[in-house]
């Protein structure tokens, strides 16, 4: 997939009048990138599209002008941009009411999670078992991060029996304190299938 370059990244006042539509349509489009696993971990699927509108919704709410500093951003970014043969994502936990609790709270609910990043997160699709390739640096031993960006190496078998609707495809999390599985609907398949490039 096409990283994104600094020149598409439209002035604040541009994006400002394009945003309501913009917005509009990456909504729509996340609506089928976007699997929940159970009611704590959601996953979003990235691609070009969704990345360009998170550089865009930063540059807006940073009020970033300067070119350099606009190209540091599409740098850091494009880093979620998957790869060829790859799937990208943003995982994130969610815990309800956590805005109310104290930092310590906070700390322990989202550290119930540790160990999320090592080999308890991956794609069951036909047969095969892709395990998610966590970022790393999100993670200390004493705090986990509740935003992860993980990729998925898709192997040739697995993207065809992605598009064959009778073979199963779900995500799973399998972690000790933490189990959750979501087949995938046939609309998160197809923008995955999308994003594969078959």
């Amino acid at each position: 997939m096409k990283k994104i370059e600094t020149s598409e990244i439209k002035d604040l006042t541009a994006y400002e009048k394009a945003r309501e539509g913009l917005r509009a349509s990456v909504i729509a489009l996340k609506k089928n990138r976007r699997v929940s696993l159970g009611d704590h971990v959601t996953v979003l699927f990235e691609n070009r599209e969704t990345v360009l509108f998170q550089i865009q919704e930063m540059v807006r709410t940073e009020r970033i002008v300067a070119e350099a500093k606009v190209e540091d951003e599409v740098d850091t970014y494009n880093g979620l941009i998957p790869d060829e043969g790859e799937l990208s994502a943003t995982l994130f936990i969610e815990i309800p009411g956590i805005a109310r609790m104290s930092h310590d709270e906070q700390i322990a609910a989202v550290n119930r999670f540790q160990g999320l990043d090592r080999d308890a997160v991956f794609l069951s699709i036909g047969e095969s078992r892709i395990p998610a390739r966590f970022e790393e640096g999100r993670t200390k031993e004493e705090k986990m991060s509740a935003v992860h960006f993980l990729r998925f190496a898709v192997p040739p078998e697995a993207r065809a029996a992605l598009g064959d609707a009778a073979q199963p495809a779900r995500l799973i999390v399998d972690h000790p304190r933490y189990q959750a599985k979501q087949d995938l609907s046939a609309a998160v398949r197809a923008e995955l299938l999308r994003d594969l490039g078959t």
